[in-house]
C-alpha cells in the first residue's frame, strides 16, 4: 500500500519519533508504514487521518 505519510510528516515538521509518540506507536512502526512494509490497523489509519486532517484515501492508496 502506498502512502503519503513521509510527505505529510515533513509538512507538519514531525520526525518519525515525534509522530510515533503522538500516535502511541514505536518509531519503527512509522518507518515500516512509510516504507510500505507494514499496513496500519484501521484505528491507526483513523488516527493518522485525524492528525493530518486528511481522509484515509488522501493518505493511503491501494496498489493494483
Amino acid at each position: 500500500m502506498k502512502n503519503r505519510i513521509k510527505i505529510l510528516r515533513a509538512e507538519h515538521d514531525l520526525t518519525q519519533a515525534k509522530l510515533a509518540k503522538r500516535l502511541n506507536v514505536s518509531r519503527q512502526t512509522i518507518n515500516a508504514i512509510e516504507k510500505g512494509k507494514f499496513d496500519p490497523s484501521l484505528p491507526l489509519a483513523f488516527k493518522l487521518s485525524h492528525l493530518f486532517e486528511k481522509t484515509i484515501e488522501e493518505i493511503f492508496e491501494a496498489e493494483n
